[in-house]
């Protein structure tokens, strides 16, 4: 049996809800979730809560990236509060390529 330590349980916890969210209200061709909280150790919020997104959705065709970002940000709703201290976004349409 392999215990998972309560910062990395909380941390899987987080990328599902955040998932969970994303595909419900963006309904994404492809998406990724980076946990950067390693990243951050030592600053506020102890690391926690830094998240890279990758998505390719539909609903983002002929929209600007700021239109995107926030759409992203609506999607997300109460866990940019509670959950997530940042987040760093890359969007795209289907027929654009994402660059990671």
């Amino acid at each position: 049996r392999q215990t998972i330590p309560q910062s990395a349980a909380m941390s899987n916890n987080r990328v599902e809800r955040i998932r969970q969210e994303l595909q419900h209200q963006l309904q994404p061709q492809f998406l990724e979730i980076v946990d950067d909280g390693a990243q951050h150790a030592g600053h506020a919020h102890e690391g926690s809560g830094h998240f890279t997104v990758h998505i390719t959705a539909a609903a983002f065709a002929g929209k600007p990236r700021l239109q995107r970002h926030r759409m992203v940000y609506a999607a997300l709703g109460n866990l940019m509060q509670s959950d997530i201290h940042a987040l760093s976004i890359k969007a795209a349409a289907p027929e654009e390529t994402l660059s990671v």
